[in-house]
């Protein structure tokens, strides 16, 4: 998010941690004690694409704009709060550092080794400081394929491995639980519920084609699996010529 801070939404103690101003931005809360279940959804796999290799310039047809993020997340005043193009890094701030690629996107450790050459990452939210809807997407193009597949395999193992355990961030004040990750083809997801929040909630995706990987966020007072579908229609973009 582009403002710095946390955003107090009224009644609710929903936490979007802000990355200072030049960094990525990535979405934080307030971990929970209870959980949603995140079920298994089919979605469209990226492996009936036929996507030739992506440079850098591909990246800004692959992210959705705002009015698609508007419907999907069943609002209309939502605003592009943040555009970047680097990764963060939140290592510090997370309990478990092997856990930070699940509880924050655009994470320069959690992509490490994979060879990246390119990011964009954009926030879009109501502009009002209670905020009903926040959505984040990440794109990174590779240099190859299977630089790509490879984090996306990775990232598959280490958000199990994170699931169900809960995670501190900060100064210990926040706290996640994680739901348990399910992957579907080339969409990976994983749910996170607020404690004490009157129901906000996020869920991440994960999705690959070609030498690209992206990421989603979407959260709000009834999330269902509505950042795999930002992530598979980033993937459907990236099929466009």
């Amino acid at each position: 998010m582009a403002d710095n801070g946390l955003v107090n939404n009224v009644g609710a103690v929903r936490c979007a941690y802000a990355a200072g101003a030049g960094l990525a931005a990535s979405v934080l809360l307030c971990a929970c004690v209870s959980t949603v279940e995140g079920a298994a959804v089919r979605h469209p796999g990226a492996a009936t694409l036929d996507v030739p290799p992506l440079d850098e310039a591909a990246l800004d047809r692959v992210l959705l704009s705002v009015d698609e993020l508007n419907s999907i997340m069943g609002s209309i005043r939502m605003k592009v709060s943040s555009e970047l193009d680097e990764m963060t890094d939140h290592t510090a701030e997370v309990s478990n550092p092997d856990c930070l690629g699940t509880v924050y996107a655009a994470e320069e450790p959690a992509y490490a080794g994979t060879g990246w050459t390119a990011v964009r990452d954009q926030v879009a939210r109501e502009p009002d400081g209670d905020n009903d809807h926040w959505v984040e997407q990440t794109a990174v193009i590779y240099p190859a394929a299977r630089n790509a597949q490879d984090f996306f395999d990775r990232s598959s193992v280490t958000w199990q491995d994170c699931a169900n355990a809960t995670i501190t961030t900060g100064d210990g004040d926040y706290l996640w639980e994680l739901d348990a990750a399910q992957v579907d083809d080339t969409v990976l997801t994983q749910r996170v519920t607020q404690d004490g929040a009157d129901g906000w909630a996020c869920q991440h995706a994960l999705s690959v084609v070609s030498n690209l990987t992206v990421e989603a966020w979407a959260c709000g007072y009834s999330i269902s699996d509505e950042a795999a579908e930002i992530a598979v229609a980033m993937i459907e973009n990236a099929a466009t010529k």
